[in-house]
């Protein structure tokens, strides 16, 4: 596997933003990825927490705007975000709509012969932390939790309930809990899986909890009361009804006045990274 060639490096909080380019075996093309490495001890292990963005953003958009890098050198934890969706294939139809395509993975593994390279569920899971492990002795990646936000929000809870092994803590920002009831999930998973949708519940976490409830940590949502995508797309209370159901332990703390934008997410980050710290930190 080729090492990842640096991008671009700046210093904040004393540590340090880094973006990597690499080939993807998984995806078939090139992809970026941006760490931030808080300041630390070369010789000390940093635990991991993995951010998926939402659809049109690419690995930028969190290191740029969240401002999450206070409260992860605080805590000495390395933030982690990957790219949305492969790039550069040039497959017919990839950028003809913001929500489908490019910038628009929805962290699933597709099933139709035409988007057989939007794989970015074993991307996450498999090869990403592979890259990571390879390259970069820091990072232990035995110790990581997600998190992400609308479709990365999505990404993060069923990449979670699916692989409780590989993740200590999960939250997330305005999550598409039950994409298989929405607008955005049903154009994405009928063109990626199909029409059986027995295949799209595999991807929709308001399904995914009644079957993976065995939750170490509580789930911890926000999400913002002035979003104008929360009663059609986003659908907080149909994951909320579920949890209930499901004995699992869900924190949803809907934010008055707040959108969807990383205005409501700066505001909120520090908690979320508090959270998962607690989450990594713990025997």
């Amino acid at each position: 596997m080729a090492k990842p060639s640096e991008i671009s490096s700046s210093k904040m909080f004393g540590g340090f933003n880094r973006r990597y380019k690499h080939d993807s075996s998984t995806l078939g093309c090139s992809m970026t990825f941006s760490i931030y490495f808080p300041p630390s001890p070369p010789s000390q292990k940093l635990p991991v927490l993995y951010w998926l963005s939402g659809l049109t953003c690419n690995d930028e958009n969190f290191i740029i705007k969240s401002g999450a890098q206070r409260a992860a050198a605080s805590e000495g934890i390395a933030l982690v975000a990957p790219d949305t969706s492969p790039r550069g294939l040039n497959v017919e139809g990839e950028a003809d709509s913001w929500d489908f395509g490019i910038g628009a993975g929805f962290y699933l593994n597709a099933t139709q012969e035409k988007w057989k390279n939007w794989r970015m569920y074993d991307y996450v899971i498999n090869e990403l932390p592979k890259v990571l492990a390879e390259n970069f002795e820091q990072l232990d990646i035995s110790r990581a939790s997600i998190s992400g936000h609308s479709m990365g929000g999505h990404g993060a809870l069923t990449i979670y309930l699916k692989n409780p092994d590989k993740y200590k803590s999960v939250s997330a920002f305005a999550p598409i809990v039950n994409p298989t009831n929405c607008p955005w999930g049903q154009k994405a998973f009928s063109n990626y899986l199909g029409s059986n949708k027995s295949d799209w519940e595999e991807y929709d976490a308001t399904c995914l909890i009644r079957k993976y409830n065995k939750v170490s940590t509580s789930i911890l949502i926000d999400q913002g009361e002035d979003d104008k995508f929360v009663h059609n797309q986003l659908l907080p209370h149909n994951f909320e009804d579920a949890c209930k159901s499901a004995g699992v332990p869900l924190v949803l703390r809907m934010q008055p006045g707040y959108d969807h934008s990383y205005f409501f997410i700066s505001t909120f980050i520090d908690d979320h990274i508090r959270h998962h710290a607690q989450a990594l930190k713990s025997p």
